[in-house]
């Protein structure tokens, strides 16, 4: 790569200031910029308009710096000696040249009143400030970077418009306005906050029924992706209401509202006894969605920490209200959040998808943007799929941890078991795992050694309970 050329102009203030500028040079130099400085190129018997000139014109030259003080810029306003023949150059490039790529300012002094001293036809442009010595660092990375060209932000490339949003009529959950009212209450500690949030979820579970899925002329499955893409919005203002109340509402009356809110959304999951004429992938959809809320807002709470509030969502029973199905059942533990969706077994089969779980592909997909990483998702999974194993030892009811898929060559401990390596902290996960001691796992461990338990698997891919767990380390330290 050829260095980069930068002419610096600046004004001979006084010895020091020309020392501060050779010093920036040779800086700059040593950072691999080929730094064209008056002191070492401009010689005897060189026109010094037409060198400054050049400096400033040559397409070869792609950065100027103009070092600021307090002279520079009299000079520059008045016009007066090489900063003032500089400028009528620079001024002229400046406002001939919109794009502004070739010139930036650095300032070296402020006046009285904490201002840049800049020149006038600078002033409302951005610069660099190396006057202060405790940012002096940072400042001249900014400066290095703007003659690399290498910002330190730089733009993604543009994605595409998600289809929620393209032209023709899309559904709304109708809660926008309550969850910003929601979160601005809880944030604030406001005396109406738990009756807002409860009015979110009455809101949220009522609405839901807006994201039936119709009769329509279009494969099902196209029709449910369609659909839970849709939903976004909806999840994602769902999941950072999660997040609000993990860090600000942990008191036992929230944990209640949120166990109450997925009891309501359970029977979208089946057939509403109004309707009489249904196929067993009618409901998918909502299957799908309840799942994923479900996942978050454990992983949410597991993310933060908050260990009382997610054993309530595992320990507690669900109540199944108005369920057509043929199960005497009126209270099921969670796993009943969680339920096979063959229209999604089906799609992957029909567009030649070839994933081993098409329902953990669109949860990791859809993690972007949600301000959890994917890795607090495994975590909750494993979390929930453990609970359940330990809960449902000798029986076969257990919760399927579909995001594992991608544990991969993952062998160390999720965060929360990682943690319990310490006896304090694992005397207060433990409850998560329904347990008292690290020896209560033992049998469940053993019957995955001998087989006489299985567990998950996507075709050669599996993981292993007693690494995710860190087993042999739980409770050993104080």
């Amino acid at each position: 790569m050829t260095a980069p050329k930068l002419f610096i102009s600046y004004s001979w203030t006084d010895a020091e200031h020309e020392q501060w500028v050779i010093e920036l040079a040779t800086e700059l130099r040593e950072s691999g910029v080929d730094v064209i400085l008056d002191k070492w190129d401009l010689k005897e018997g060189h026109d010094s308009v037409a060198f400054m000139e050049k400096m400033v014109t040559d397409p070869d030259i792609r950065k100027v710096a103009i070092i600021c003080d307090e002279m520079y810029a009299a000079k520059a306003d008045g016009r007066a000696g090489g900063v003032g023949t500089e400028t009528q150059i620079i001024s002229k490039e400046v406002y001939d040249d919109q794009s502004q790529d070739k010139f930036v300012a650095v300032v070296r002094d402020k006046d009285i009143h904490g201002k840049a001293c800049l020149p006038t036809y600078y002033k409302s442009r951005i610069y660099i400030d190396l006057s202060e010595a405790d940012r002096y660092a940072d400042n001249f990375e900014r400066l290095l970077r703007w003659v690399f060209d290498k910002p330190l932000y730089i733009k993604p490339d543009l994605g595409k418009k998600p289809s929620f949003l393209s032209e023709g009529e899309h559904i709304s959950l109708g809660t926008t306005a309550i969850f910003k009212r929601c979160v601005d209450a809880i944030k604030n500690h406001k005396v109406n906050a738990f009756g807002v949030f409860d009015e979110y979820c009455i809101a949220f579970t009522e609405n839901l029924e807006r994201f039936r899925i119709t009769k329509s002329h279009e494969e099902f499955d196209d029709a449910l992706a369609k659909n839970i893409e849709e939903f976004l919005p909806f999840r994602n203002e769902a999941i950072q209401l999660f997040i609000v109340v993990a860090q600000h509402a942990p008191e036992e009356q929230f944990t209640q509202r949120l166990h109450r809110f997925f009891e309501g959304l359970i029977p979208y999951m089946d057939r509403p006894k109004h309707i009489y004429k249904w196929s067993e992938w009618d409901f998918d959809n909502f299957k799908f969605i309840v799942h994923e809320l479900f996942l978050y807002a454990l992983a949410v709470l597991l993310r933060h920490e908050r260990i009382e509030q997610s054993n309530y969502l595992l320990q507690q029973q669900y109540y199944m209200a108005e369920i057509s199905g043929n199960s005497s059942e009126t209270m099921v533990s969670y796993i009943a959040l969680h339920q096979h969706i063959n229209s999604l077994e089906h799609r992957n089969s029909r567009l030649n998808m070839n994933w081993l779980s098409l329902r953990a592909e669109l949860l990791k997909d859809r993690c972007a943007g949600t301000g959890i990483e994917y890795r607090y998702l495994l975590q909750a999974d494993f979390v929930a799929f453990m609970r359940s194993e330990v809960e449902s030892i000798g029986t076969y009811s257990s919760w399927l941890p579909v995001t594992l898929v991608h544990i991969g060559h993952f062998n160390n401990p999720f965060e929360i078991f990682a943690r319990s390596v310490s006896k304090t902290y694992f005397n207060k996960s433990k409850v998560l795992l329904s347990i008292d001691t690290p020896k209560d796992l033992e049998p469940l461990l053993q019957s995955y050694r001998d087989r006489s338990r299985q567990l998950p698997k996507w075709q050669n891919r599996g993981f292993n309970p007693v690494s995710l767990l860190g087993f042999e380390h739980l409770a050993t330290r104080p």
